[in-house]
Order: C-alpha cells, then structure tokens, then sequence
C-alpha cells in the first residue's frame, strides 16, 4: 500500500502548478480516508493518483517515449489532449488519476514533438470510463501486494501540466518525493530485518549458549545495527532538508543531492543488509512461514524503481557538476565532524578526487558511495553514542567498503551496539 500513497502525495506539488487542475484535485489527493468509488473526480471524497513514464524501448530513458499526445479538437478544450500509445510499467493502475508522460504536438498535422507532463484521471467528468486498457499484470520477483501493469491508452484524455516540452521538469518533482520514499522504504526493510535478526539470536540457543551471546554474531549483528541506524539518520535528515526548502534555499540545495544520495546508497546497501539478516535464521530465514524470504525479495526493488542505481549516481554527478550550492551544502554538512581525524582525512581525498570523480561517469558510483558514507558518519557523531559512531567509522571510513557483515574491528563494544538497536524487552531473558 506504500506505493500509492507514496505516489498521491508525490503528485500533490506537481498539480499545484496547474491552478484549474489543482481546485479540483487537491483536496481529494489530501484526504484521510479513501473513496473506492469508480466516479468523476467532482463526486469523490478522496482518490489516488499513480505514474506511467517508462516504455518498452526507453526504460529510464523517458525522452524516447513513443506515447503521443495531440489537442482534444473541441469547442472549449483548453489544455485536453488525447494520448495515444502504451506505458511498460504502470504502478497501482487501480488508481483514479496518473501523471503521464507523452509527446505533444501542438497540432495532429505537426511532426515536431515535446516530451510533456499529462494528468490522466480514470472516470472523465461525464462519467465515462477514459480509456485505459490494462494489457496485463506484471509477474514481479517481489512486491506482489502492489499490482503493477502494462497499460495501453487509445485517444485517452489528458490535461497538460505546465507547457509542452516541459514533461521532465515537471515529473521530476514528483520523482524527487518518491525517490524518500524509496529510501525511507529500504530503510525500514533493513530495520525490520534486523529485528527479526535479534529476536532469534536472543532466543535460539546453540552449543550451551544463546546465539546472541557467541561473539562472531555479535558482530554480525552490530554491524548490521550500524547499517540500520546510519541509514535512518540520512533519511530524516534529508526528510527535514525537505521540509525546509520551501523556505530555506540552503535547505532546498540539500535536498536535491540529499534525496539521489539517500536513493542510491540506501538502497543499494539493503540487499545486503536483509541476506545477512535472513542469514542469522539459518535455515529458518529461508523458509516462508517466516517473514525473512518477503522482506529478501522485496529488498532490491527500491534500487530499482523510480531510477535505477546508475541513474541516481549519474544525477549525483550532474547536480555537483550544475548546482555549486549543493556542493556547497554538503560540505557543510560534513564540517562540524572534521574534529574527527578520521573524517577530516576521508573528506579532504573526497575533495582531491572530486573533478575526476564528477566527471567520470564509470567513477560516478563510487562518488555516491563516499559522499553517503561520509555524511552518514558526520550524523552519527553528532547525534549517537560514541561507541555507535566510532564503530561506523572505523568500519565504513578507514576500511572503505568491499567486506562482508560482521567484520568490525577489534575492540568495537558490540553488545552496546546491538542493545541500543534490540527492540525493546526483546534481549530480558538474554
């Protein structure tokens, strides 16, 4: 159910640059309560608004749609278009409106097309069905709770949003909220399985001891820990980047390298993170009567929705490249954490390679990774334990990246770790 409402609300800033679309769908896409009703828009309480971008020839690549959009010819059609052509991947199509992507000419006659953003409801204000055949359903490795489709639209009506060639620039907005989401999404997975992770060790007994008590699981499991804490704090803290912008333009700076950041690198690392936790079950984790196998399968979809790891990474390179003030945010981000050695030395080589990193694209992965981890340490140290973030640093800055779970170094107080992360009354009988 994430999906939708991730998507609903992402729509809401999209729509208020429309002001006769957003007098009419606001208030529904705000309400707290949901009318399944199949209506016009003017007849419900509430509704739901999805996305269709990608197609079978692009994927990522939104400027080679093929879905084309020409002006309703009627008396009074204002910004009516009619959408004719197929979206390869339609989340949640039982919602009642999508922002679409199509190419607009501005007559039937034009060859001249321009990537442009559409508002597509379900049940047009007649109370006609607009049309939009569902081809089928996607069978998904994971994520099966959340219908996503294959979707073909044969003179669909459409509203445009915004002017014609200005697709992009307006379902970014949109991506940028669903990108937190993803992030926030893969967090919590992480989070969840670690949980389930700590339960069993602090209840399975192996050879004369609790499995949590058996040092090598310890340290898998702190490690794990760091992961999860790390990757919470990231999030909130671009969430309150988010927040601000409206009012703060050092906080909208952020914002835009915070959510690619955030996207690729939490959501790249969670894979991981879930294996290792499902791990911990043994042969438990593998079996479905436990929730391990849904969160494992669910896990690498955030990387993969609403732009694939390369494509974050990429944006990262382009925001550093065109947005000086991001850069600049960052780095003030990171200062008050240069009281660490550790930290100071990571952030001043992150600053040597930075030309070549911004502008190789085969390095733009690696420019994500230590900009992410860097910021994460920068948060630990200002808002955890010491033994949390000394623990963090150790591991993930001066031992960059590369090792399994449960390599932390000697002398990293583990079982602080793992108690600060153990949901509570699970480790009483521990």
């Amino acid at each position: 159910h994430g999906c939708p409402i991730s998507m609903t609300y992402a729509a809401v800033p999209v729509l208020r640059a429309q002001p006769e679309l957003a007098s009419i769908w606001l208030e529904p896409l705000t309400a707290s309560r949901y009318d399944p009703r199949l209506v016009p828009i003017e007849q419900k309480s509430s509704a739901l608004c999805g996305m269709g971008m990608t197609e079978k020839q692009g994927g990522s690549d939104v400027r080679a749609n093929q879905t084309r959009a020409v002006p309703a010819e009627r008396p009074g059609a204002g910004r009516e278009y009619l959408l004719t052509g197929h979206k390869w991947f339609c989340s949640a199509p039982m919602n009642d409106a999508f922002l679409v992507l199509a190419q607009a000419a501005s007559s039937r006659a034009e060859s001249r097309e321009r990537l442009s953003c559409f508002l597509v409801p379900r049940v047009l204000g007649d109370g006609t069905r607009n049309p939009f055949a569902v081809m089928r359903l996607k069978n998904k490795l994971g994520n099966r709770s959340n219908a996503s489709a294959e979707v073909e639209f044969d003179a669909t009506h459409g509203w445009l949003i915004g002017e014609e060639g200005e697709g992009v620039a307006r379902i970014v907005e949109m991506v940028n909220y669903t990108r937190m989401d993803c992030a926030l999404g893969s967090a919590a997975l992480v989070r969840a399985g670690l949980v389930q992770a700590i339960h069993h060790a602090a209840h399975r007994r192996t050879f004369g001891a609790l499995l949590i008590e058996h040092p090598l699981m310890q340290n898998v499991l702190a490690d794990l820990a760091l992961e999860s804490e790390a990757s919470t704090v990231l999030c909130m803290r671009v969430a309150r980047a988010i927040d601000d912008s409206a009012r703060d333009s050092r906080a909208s700076a952020l914002k835009r390298i915070g959510t690619a950041l955030a996207k690729y690198h939490i959501c790249k690392r969670a894979p991981h993170a879930v294996s290792e936790a499902l791990e911990c079950l043994g042969g438990n984790g593998y079996v479905e009567e436990s929730i391990m196998p849904r969160l494992y399968r669910e896990a690498p979809l955030n990387s993969i929705w609403e732009g694939s790891g390369n494509i974050n990474a990429l944006d990262v390179q382009r925001i550093l490249r065109k947005r000086p003030e991001s850069h600049a945010a960052w780095h003030d981000e990171i200062a008050p954490a240069h009281a660490d050695a550790r930290i100071a030395d990571a952030a001043r080589a992150l600053e040597r390679d930075l030309d070549h990193l911004t502008r190789s694209e085969a390095r733009a992965r690696e420019l994500s990774e230590r900009l992410a981890v860097l910021w994460q340490a920068s948060l630990l140290a200002a808002h955890a334990p010491s033994f949390v973030s000394d623990a963090f640093i150790a591991s993930r800055i001066e031992r960059r990246s590369g090792r399994a779970f449960g390599t932390l170094p000697e002398g990293t107080d583990v079982r602080a770790i793992v108690e600060r992360a153990a949901p509570a009354a699970v480790l009483v009988n521990a």
